[in-house]
This record gives structure tokens, C-alpha cells and sequence, in this order.
């Protein structure tokens, strides 16, 4: 992963979901042309769900690459609520 700008592995791991679980976990939803950490966030839930034990690996893998792009004094979703990790 590239430490210093998570983003482009996370718009890689949102599109492979779409790629991979579209039409099992995701056939509800649309992918947006330039994904933000929300919007990643949002496919997860259907991933847990759905996707089999490797569609939630995606997700969890979807969640801590989401963390990586907050900065510390952001809430982090996944988390609980609990800040997000540095």
C-alpha cells in the first residue's frame, strides 16, 4: 500500500468489489466515478453480508485503507466512533 496517499489503493479495492461482488453482494448499488472514503465505506455492510468470508476480507480490507485517509482528529466509522488511526 502506499503510505503516503492511501487513496488510489482504496478507489483499486472499491472497484475490485464492484468487479468481483456486483452481481452477488452489490446488484443494488452503482459505483461513482471517483470514490471517497464514504462512499467505500458504504459498500461494506452489502460485503459483510453477501460477499462470503472473502467479500468481508475486501471489506475489512476496504475499512482500514478508509482509516488510513482520516486524520487523527476525524471520527473513524469503522471504529466505532473511536479516532482513526495514524
Amino acid at each position: 500500500m502506499d503510505e503516503e496517499n492511501p487513496q488510489p489503493n482504496l478507489v483499486r479495492l472499491y472497484f475490485t468489489a464492484f468487479q468481483q461482488y456486483g452481481v452477488q453482494a452489490l446488484w443494488s448499488m452503482r459505483p461513482v466515478a471517483n470514490p471517497t472514503p464514504a462512499d467505500a465505506l458504504a459498500i461494506t455492510p452489502a460485503l459483510r453480508t453477501h460477499g462470503g468470508m472473502n467479500g468481508r476480507r475486501l471489506a475489512e480490507e476496504i475499512e482500514r485503507v478508509s482509516c488510513a485517509t482520516h486524520t487523527i482528529a476525524e471520527r473513524c466509522p469503522p471504529c466505532s466512533g473511536r479516532t482513526a488511526h495514524s
